[in-house]
């Protein structure tokens, strides 16, 4: 035998494959010659004599194995968030000593329950090790990464002798513009923003691991709270805001009775025209104390306390009084949407309910749009809801398809309720000036539509570069803060004034400008 390999036996690790790896499969044959040799003593034996080298042998490796094992997050491979407080303590233990700063990031990825619901579990699971390798990848060596939770990663950099705001900053960008890159997959891209949150050393009269884990954490919440690929950075009086936040959330249960929810109008205007073709309406919390709050603050509480339905009431009810005003003030606005989630639309009231406010304010059914999400009827519609949205749709109302392309609904159940129009979710919209992908996405869509004797409507249009992409694939209608900013009834006449200053006079297709 070989001196190398010889040497290399003698070796703990040599060792160690004995006895992990040769003796284990040599156990049949060592049986076997026993029996051989002693006949029924000898299986006793073996029984007996073979196990011994596995119970005499010492457990610190294997516990040690099992123990580096149970630190790591079994699907990305990162470190899970005890093993990173562990690492973090021995990195910050000299902190003060020698002077040095360090930051942690909690990052947190926008909607991700939504895209797991979407596109189903595996797809889910290969956008996480797609964007833990990112975020690896844009660290030093000694910074670490852990995994927290089902979409939510913590980062901690090695402490360095100079670390500002501003630093930290540029970092999280990093960090967003890398998660945010377009993720290939089989049939197409796809596109997700992140909420980040960070906390310095220097914010922190007696930092540490734990103390720093949830000042980033909370920092990150009020990101989420500002709207998706949002930063904040952790600030002294954080912990003040959450309580507030926490007695809001117990306001909102009431909120409804002291009138302080309003629909706010976002336009939606023609590729072809550029003329206003109807608004969505969206409602805001008008709160006398904290200002004006997005439905993530009291949609939770009032699905939970069942006012769901009401809410879904007073959208309309404001939604046709502001159609009133806007004729009132001659300005035509075709169509108001007013979103119905599954519970409102299960009402055996609610066709009467919306018959009457139209009647009330004299308004044609057609200026009424009821949207619905492709969710709601995915699969075996619900009767109830099937019933009413037909019968909605027989009063004159026009129903739009909500978030098109996210669910699991067929063209069958599109064709079997009374469409008009489908919302292309604004996942497929984003980056299609720029992504081949994405644009053929919007084209099969838009194609099928057209099929279907359907209208188009984009959301979630960002920029002049989108607009004018879809307007060359076809889609009819777009809305998006490209377009205009949800706002209250009082600045919509204005704006529509405003917007139509700068259309100018319209040029019809197919006349010829002087």
């Amino acid at each position: 035998m070989p001196a190398k390999l010889i040497r290399s036996l003698k070796s703990t690790d040599g060792r160690e494959f004995l006895r992990r790896r040769v003796f284990p499969a040599s156990i049949p044959f060592l049986t076997l010659a026993f029996w051989m040799a002693f006949g029924e003593y000898g299986l006793l034996l073996a029984a007996t004599v073979l196990p011994l080298p596995f119970l005499l042998a010492p457990l610190g490796d294997s516990a040690a194995s099992s123990g580096e094992e149970a630190d790591f997050d079994g699907l990305t491979g990162l470190l899970l968030q005890s093993a990173l407080e562990r690492r973090m303590d021995a990195q910050m233990a000299h902190l003060a000593e020698v002077g040095n700063a360090s930051v942690c990031f909690s990052i947190k990825i926008d909607s991700f329950a939504r895209l797991r619901e979407n596109h189903g579990d595996q797809t889910a699971e290969e956008v996480l090790r797609v964007l833990a390798n990112r975020i690896r990848e844009a660290l030093r060596t000694k910074d670490i990464v852990a995994r927290s939770g089902d979409s939510a990663f913590l980062v901690s950099l090695d402490p360095v002798p100079h670390l500002d705001l501003e630093t930290a900053i540029t970092m999280a960008k990093r960090f967003q513009g890398s998660i945010e890159e377009a993720i290939p997959l089989q049939m197409a891209s796809i596109y997700v923003t992140c909420s980040v949150g960070f906390c310095l050393s220097s914010r922190l009269n007696r930092p540490s691991a734990t103390a720093m884990i949830q000042g980033a954490e909370m920092a990150m919440s009020e990101a989420r709270l500002s709207g998706p690929s949002s930063i904040r950075a952790y600030t002294a009086d954080m912990g003040r805001k959450v309580i507030s936040r926490r007695k809001t959330q117990s306001e909102a249960a009431r909120t409804l009775q002291k009138d302080q929810i309003k629909a706010w109008f976002q336009p939606q205007i023609s590729t072809d025209t550029g003329e206003v073709t109807g608004f969505e309406v969206l409602a805001r919390w008008e709160h006398p104390e904290r200002g004006i709050l997005a439905p993530v603050q009291f949609l939770d509480v009032l699905n939970q306390t069942g006012q769901m339905g009401e809410l879904a009431d007073l959208m309309t009810r404001q939604a046709l009084n502001a159609v009133r005003a806007w004729d009132d003030a001659g300005l035509h606005v075709p169509c108001v949407g007013v979103n119905f989630a599954g519970d409102e639309l299960r009402s055996p009231t609610l066709v009467d309910r919306i018959h009457w406010e139209l009647d009330r304010n004299e308004l044609d059914a057609s200026r009424l749009g009821i949207e619905v999400l492709e969710s709601v009827i995915a699969g075996t519609p619900d009767d109830m809801v099937v019933r009413n949205v037909e019968a909605i749709a027989k009063l004159g109302c026009n129903i739009d398809l909500d978030d098109f392309g996210t669910g699991h609904a067929s063209i069958s159940s599109i064709r079997r309720l009374p469409v008009k129009r489908i919302k292309i979710d604004r996942s497929f919209v984003t980056n299609v000036d720029r992504d081949t992908d994405q644009q053929r996405m919007i084209a099969a869509i838009v194609t099928m539509a057209e099929r279907l004797d359907l209208s188009t409507l984009a959301e979630g249009v960002e920029n002049a570069a989108e607009h004018a992409m879809l307007s060359q694939l076809g889609c009819a209608h777009v809305q998006g803060f490209g377009i205009a900013r949800p706002m209250p009834f009082d600045d919509t006449i204005s704006w529509m004034e405003e917007h139509k200053a700068k259309l100018g006079p319209a040029l019809q297709i197919g006349q010829k400008s002087n």
